[in-house]
């Protein structure tokens, strides 16, 4: 027991170290992510400011249920609904898929179609601003240039980051006035959610969703309408589907 702990005592830097690596293993990720939405934060703040009006990590409520925005660019030319994605690999999908694969060398990940997440804030901001007619809401996902390449099919403007300021300025038509593109901001401004309770809140039911999502489709069941996945035969492969096709067009790849 002696020599154990001389052992601990005179190499106690090692363990400090293996401490700290650990650490850093575990909260890597969130790091990361934080300093992706800064910098994407960072370049947003470089538009016109007479022209574009910036609010950054937004939380909004309607009902019990809320939804975290990453970046909202309220303009003449529309509101721009920006989601912001930190991975690695190479990441390839479709514009009406349910989820997207991320291959690392030969290791294949699922993540949540973000157009699809981008869709929900959008309806989200549509409810919450009903009295306000004719808003143009355009939909951008942009990743990091972590990613080895970008092989994705879609209307939507799918982007690096880098490229964000030139996608958003593209769009040059004026569809709201001065006075409009104001109280817009500031009602979403006035509605924004900052509570840390919320906001765990808000994590901890996406993850619950995630979870019973996952538990349906491996028995079998869609997770939209209840109904019986059944395998089906298409262009690429055997791919199952719901047995409620065409009124449900839910696939798992």
């Amino acid at each position: 027991m002696n020599i154990v702990w001389e052992f601990i005592k005179d190499f106690w830097y090692l363990w400090l170290l293996l401490i700290v690596v650990g650490a850093l293993d575990l909260f890597m990720p969130k790091i990361k992510g934080s300093f992706g939405e800064k910098s994407v934060a960072l370049m947003l703040s470089s538009l016109d400011g007479t022209k574009y009006k910036v609010i950054n990590n937004i939380m909004l409520q309607v009902g019990n249920k809320t939804t975290q925005i990453d970046h909202l660019v309220i303009s003449n030319y529309g509101v721009f609904v920006i989601e912001t994605k930190n991975y690695k690999g190479l990441i390839s999908g479709d514009e009406f898929d349910d989820y997207w694969k991320q291959t690392i060398y030969k290791r294949k990940e699922k993540l949540y179609n973000p157009i699809r997440q981008n869709y929900g804030h959008i309806q989200v901001l549509k409810e919450l601003l009903h009295d306000i007619p004719d808003i143009n809401y355009i939909s951008i996902v942009a990743f990091t240039t972590n990613l080895d390449d970008l092989k994705v099919t879609a209307k939507t403007d799918v982007v690096y980051t880098k490229h964000l300021p030139k996608t958003i300025k593209k769009y040059n038509i004026e569809t709201l006035s001065d006075e409009v593109k104001e109280r817009i901001y500031k009602k979403l401004i006035s509605l924004n959610i900052d509570s840390k309770d919320n906001r765990k809140a808000h994590v901890a039911a996406i993850n619950r969703n995630i979870a019973e999502k996952h538990t349906k489709t491996s028995h079998d069941i869609c997770p939209r309408c209840g109904r019986k996945l059944v395998v089906r035969n298409g262009k690429y492969g055997q791919f199952k589907g719901c047995s409620n096709f065409p009124n449900c067009r839910y696939t798992v790849k």
